[in-house]
């Protein structure tokens, strides 16, 4: 299957987890009825983006989100990546986004690798690594549909991680992610579709609706771009779904007329990811 519908989700997040995953399950429900194969939801969907909330709101796998997130693909019977939620494992707090198949399987675990430690002069101050642990691993997840992608949020604005995703097989990378609004109109489409053209991937990207009363004000303007850097469908900072048309055939396409991936000089630089060179 070399054609399908990506649903993103743009919520509101407040500061009850029942209502955020009452929100969550009723989008994911609209976003199947409206023909989405895949469903993405945004980055730390469950709490307020605050890093004095990732330890409150921090779940262990397989508690209340995740097991609602697994029923939710399989009734809906689409695969679901999970946006992220805060993740309790031996002691730490991960920035996790779980991801489930059509019949509720988990088949992908991504754990934010680049923590967003900033401090930008008369603009945003944000500490992730006050309260959380960067995870380790590049995800890959393989589908019925194809061999996709995933990253949360800062992962995006470091070229090799999409490049290693690229590389390894993967068309289409799942990014939920929430800029704010010092880094959202100035580098939120920039990043998107530089990662995308370069790599010659989809890139999908899930943002959590704006609220300016909240700690953190999350840009929105969740978005999709395509192989060749187009943009192809893009909300505003209000709550909704965004159901854009991925064709796996395009890849191939643009990747034929416009090999950059086959130019890479592999005799003059090579990617290196935890001692193992990549090609």
């Amino acid at each position: 299957m070399s054609n399908f519908k990506a649903g993103i989700i743009q919520m509101p997040v407040v500061d009850k987890i029942d209502e955020n995953i009452d929100t969550a399950l009723s989008m994911i429900a609209s976003a199947a009825e409206q023909g989405a194969d895949v469903v993405c939801l945004p980055e730390m969907f469950n709490c307020p983006y605050q890093t004095e909330n990732f330890p409150i709101y921090a779940e262990s796998q397989g508690g209340k989100t995740f097991k609602a997130l697994q029923s939710a693909a399989a009734e809906n019977h689409i695969i679901l990546v999970g946006g992220s939620i805060p993740e309790e494992d031996k002691g730490k707090i991960y920035n996790t986004s779980y991801i489930f198949d059509e019949n509720g399987w988990l088949i992908g675990k991504h754990r934010k690798m680049h923590l967003y430690d900033v401090n930008v002069e008369g603009g945003i101050h944000f500490m992730e690594s006050l309260t959380l642990s960067p995870g380790n691993e590049a995800t890959l997840f393989d589908t019925k549909l194809g061999l996709f992608g995933a990253g949360i949020c800062y992962d995006v604005r470091f070229p090799e991680y999409t490049r290693i995703l690229s590389i390894s097989g993967a068309k289409v990378v799942f990014l939920p992610a929430a800029f704010n609004m010092t880094s959202g109109p100035a580098h939120w489409e920039f990043n998107f579709r530089c990662r995308a053209f370069e790599n010659q991937v989809y890139l999908i990207g899930a943002a959590p609706a704006r609220d300016n009363t909240a700690g953190y004000v999350s840009y929105g303007h969740s978005i999709a771009v395509s192989p060749w850097g187009e943009i192809i469908g893009q909300l505003d900072e209000k709550p909704g779904i965004l159901i854009v048309d991925i064709d796996l055939g395009y890849v191939d396409k643009i990747r034929d007329e416009f090999p950059m991936l086959k130019h890479r000089r592999t005799d003059l630089y090579q990617i290196n990811m935890n001692g193992k060179k990549i090609k």
